[in-house]
């Protein structure tokens, strides 16, 4: 069974709904001016400390010769893997056949 698809307009008068039953039970709307706001200090931009890492790049350590030799025992353990596996044979394929029309004629079996 298909759920049925919610349009704008019943999304709308349902938030319309919510709001009225929220302003009937004592509860008030702040508005908020335009351009206002919620970060502190939202007149300059976001400060350094808020986005940048507290480490320098002195005290990186650089771990190129561990990750080469996780690759070379990647590629061995595939290699090895690859040699282990039996060749199976492939499968015919069905391949559909159209007419000059693009309409479907029929099913064939394709050796590939």
């Amino acid at each position: 069974m298909i759920k049925k698809q919610i349009t704008k307009t019943e999304q709308r008068d349902e938030i319309q709904r919510q709001t009225q039953r929220f302003l009937k039970h004592g509860q008030q709307v702040k508005e908020i001016p335009k351009g206002v706001s919620s970060r502190d200090e939202a007149a300059g931009p976001l400060p350094k400390t808020s986005w940048h890492m507290e480490k320098s790049d002195s005290q990186r350590t650089y771990l190129t010769e561990v990750v080469d030799s996780l690759e070379q025992r990647k590629q061995i353990k595939s290699s090895t893997v690859a040699s282990k596996r039996p060749v199976r044979p492939k499968k015919p394929k069905r391949k559909l056949i159209y007419d000059d029309f693009g309409e479907p004629l029929r099913w064939v079996w394709v050796d590939e």
